[in-house]
């Protein structure tokens, strides 16, 4: 998904488009030094009204720079005395200071179209901005994307960005986003990896709609038209209760290992022409096939760890001590105080545990129904037997939703509210943001004490050594 372009404002500031506002000055640094105080708006650096938290950075990254800011009504200009390259110790608002970039796509398997009502507004975002696919790694169509946007991903070195291609064939394509710019879009993705942009595919594979055939004729596609993707990843299309779209429906077991018996097959020929394996399967197919989980070495750099790719096998990695927790964002992470929040959200600090309950107390770990099927082997030899992996259902949602990122407060406080006291409870933090779930309810609002865990196989050993 992506957002609705605005080009960079010329001239003077005008109040359509709002200001960053410095919400945190480093102490010492060469902002604080120069006098900038949380509750600063920045008006322009060097003359120029910053679009971004990209060119925020860019600017601020001079010697020197010239900011002009708004206090209290008043502007006034200061000159930073700083050298080139050195951080200027100013944190603003938000990531994007323009107008969010808006999908006009229409496609069914959207999930945001799945949501219930009630939830807070940002989460009803639909974005297509190329800025924050390199900023978070949101999914862009490329639909509204410019030969300026192209422009400057180059001159910039934007990269990774991450695209949706869900279809190579390009009827195909426009019937899944429902956008006749679906056809013509992808010519995007060839002039990004033709000036060597760094580019991660994605494939949202729909049962009766790009999936059997229809998805092997996208790998082939992937392999003789984009070669040079560095990875991509088949997904599962996820459905909740809330879908009004008859024709989707969830896979079945068979489905699922099609789809895994067609990637690594895709691979293999990647492999053979490229060097690369490129393409990878959801560790969801893995689960819903009844079939094994690759082992680590064979997901390379876990490019798309956050999409669901190669998560069980880095987890264990983790676990194991093999591998040091990766720094992800999970599926809330935020831009900072704007009207838009992307879904990947800042959680809790890699190893970190909060709210400790007793030591020597029955553990519990909550997760959903496709994190039981990771958990449950790694405790087992790992010499923790004792420990209960209990699935939360996903009532809230409904459908096939089983991924721990979307378990609710609601949900958990039903899965717990009959337990007898003085159970320790361990939950991953990826379905937190700021500690709260996304129907709003607060980990202190639980009826039972619970302890946040970061969502990594370290962070899970850690908690359960001080068991």
């Amino acid at each position: 998904m992506g957002p609705l372009a605005s080009l960079a404002p010329c001239g003077p500031y005008t109040d359509l488009v709002p200001l960053p506002v410095v919400v945190a000055v480093e102490e010492n640094s060469p902002a604080a030094r120069a006098g900038l105080a949380p509750g600063d708006e920045i008006v322009s650096i060097a003359g120029q009204v910053p679009r971004d938290i990209i060119e925020y950075r860019l600017l601020t990254d001079d010697a020197d720079p010239m900011i002009e800011l708004r206090r209290g009504g008043l502007e006034r200009v200061i000159t930073v005395s700083k050298d080139a390259g050195e951080i200027l110790g100013a944190e603003v608002s938000s990531a994007l200071f323009d107008q969010v970039r808006t999908c006009d796509n229409h496609c069914e398997f959207c999930f945001i179209y799945q949501l219930p009502k009630g939830l807070r507004p940002s989460l009803y975002v639909k974005d297509d901005d190329y800025r924050l696919s390199f900023l978070y790694g949101n999914f862009t169509t490329l639909t509204r994307f410019t030969e300026a946007d192209l422009e400057r991903v180059i001159d910039e070195g934007l990269a990774p960005l991450y695209v949706s291609i869900h279809a190579t064939d390009p009827d195909l394509r426009t019937r899944m986003l429902r956008n006749r710019r679906g056809a013509t879009s992808l010519r995007w993705l060839r002039a990004l990896l033709d000036a060597g942009v760094e580019v991660h595919g994605q494939i949202v594979v729909c049962p009766g709609v790009n999936d059997g055939d229809a998805f092997v004729d996208t790998l082939t596609g992937l392999l003789d038209e984009y070669p040079e993707l560095a990875t991509a990843a088949a997904v599962p299309l996820g459905i909740s209760k809330f879908s009004t779209e008859p024709a989707l429906r969830p896979h079945t077991k068979e489905q699922a290992a099609f789809v895994v018996d067609a990637v690594h097959a895709a691979q293999e020929d990647f492999v053979a022409a490229t060097g690369r394996r490129v393409i990878y399967a959801a560790d969801e197919y893995y689960v819903l096939a009844d079939r094994p989980f690759p082992e680590a070495e064979l997901y390379d750099d876990f490019s798309q760890h956050e999409n669901g790719i190669g998560m069980a096998a880095r987890f264990a990695e983790e676990w194991d001590g093999r591998l040091a927790p990766a720094n992800s964002g999970g599926f809330f992470q935020s831009v900072d105080g704007s009207e838009f929040e992307a879904y990947r959200g800042p959680r809790a600090q890699a190893g970190s545990v909060t709210f400790k309950a007793r030591r020597n107390a029955p553990v519990t770990v909550l997760t959903g129904k496709y994190g039981e099927a990771v958990l449950c082997p790694l405790l087992a030899r790992g010499g923790h037997g004792d420990v209960e992996v209990r699935v939360v259902p996903n009532t809230y949602f409904g459908g096939n939703i089983g991924v721990a990122g979307l378990i609710t407060g609601e949900d958990v406080a039903a899965t717990i509210s009959g337990d007898a006291p003085g159970r320790r409870y361990l939950l991953p933090d990826a379905c937190l943001s700021n500690g709260r779930f996304l129907d709003g309810v607060a980990v202190t609002d639980l009826p039972a004490t619970v302890e946040v865990v970061a969502s990594d196989g370290a962070a899970l050993r850690e908690a359960l050594a001080g068991a």
